[in-house]
């Protein structure tokens, strides 16, 4: 058996604070930063326990996010 395990990298300054990757998130990772980018906008910030799925890709009208993913194998 095998499940999918993955993370994200997140174009900080690129983002524009839509929120919309935030309830995307089917492992609920993701959450908005307290402090701002150089353009002054809040940014999401990654936690653990991502799957690598792409929801937040998938939302983000900026395209802040690279996905990486790879299946472990679970014994």
């Amino acid at each position: 058996m095998s499940r999918s395990v993955g993370t994200v990298t997140i174009a900080v300054e690129a983002c524009k604070g839509c929120d919309l990757c935030i309830p995307a998130c089917p492992p609920a990772v993701l959450s908005m930063s307290i402090g701002v980018n150089r353009n002054g906008y809040h940014h999401p910030e990654l936690h653990d326990g991502c799957t690598g799925c792409s929801a937040c890709l998938m939302v983000c009208p900026d395209f802040v996010f690279t996905v990486y993913r790879a299946e472990r194998s679970r014994g």
